[in-house]
């Protein structure tokens, strides 16, 4: 059941095209989903993926599966950096600790941690327009609202739209998932 979530949330993470991608479980206990989770970072970890599991105020279970060198990468920009620093990540330097905080935001704010679309690969421009005001500006939306390149993000969307086609369709056919893993 996790390679079929992960294959259809995931797809452009697992083909490097992406830096990571967030999905919800619902109706799986916790320690069910962690097991699964370990069992997938050891295949995931041979590739340069990690998954984690993070749990919503709401008590939603959300899985995130990135790639640490593209995010370490992703979060060193000045744009991502002044981003983090204005929602009060202190570790800019340590990827690993702004997950930690990330996923403190996560199951501690009232409000959704909206700079997460920096840990999936989002543009910083588009991260910080939603944050600033989701509704205007938008030049169009796919896996996030553009509000900079709009043929830039439409290419990816597409890009990623065909890759998730593939993944599923080869799953589909038999084809273990860590044969996917780029």
């Amino acid at each position: 059941m996790i390679e079929n979530l992960v294959t259809r949330f995931c797809s452009p993470t697992l083909a490097g095209l992406k830096t990571g991608s967030l999905f919800t479980v619902r109706g799986r206990k916790k320690e069910e989903l962690t097991e699964d989770l370990r069992k997938l970072n050891r295949v995931l970890t041979h590739k340069g993926l990690r998954a984690l599991l993070f749990t919503a105020k709401c008590g939603n279970n959300l899985v995130y599966i990135y790639r640490p060198k593209l995010l370490k990468r992703d979060l060193s920009c000045s744009e991502a950096e002044s981003i983090l620093k204005n929602k009060g990540y202190s570790a800019l330097n340590s990827t690993e600790r702004c997950i930690v905080q990330l996923a403190k935001h996560i199951s501690n704010d009232t409000d959704f941690p909206h700079e997460i679309g920096l840990f999936l690969g989002y543009p910083p421009t588009d991260v910080k327009c939603f944050m600033e005001n989701s509704r205007e500006g938008v030049k169009c939306s796919g896996c996030w609202k553009a509000y900079g390149n709009k043929e830039e993000a439409e290419k990816i969307f597409a890009l990623y739209r065909k890759c998730t086609n593939i993944y599923c369709r080869k799953i589909r056919e038999g084809v273990r998932l860590e044969k996917l893993i780029v």
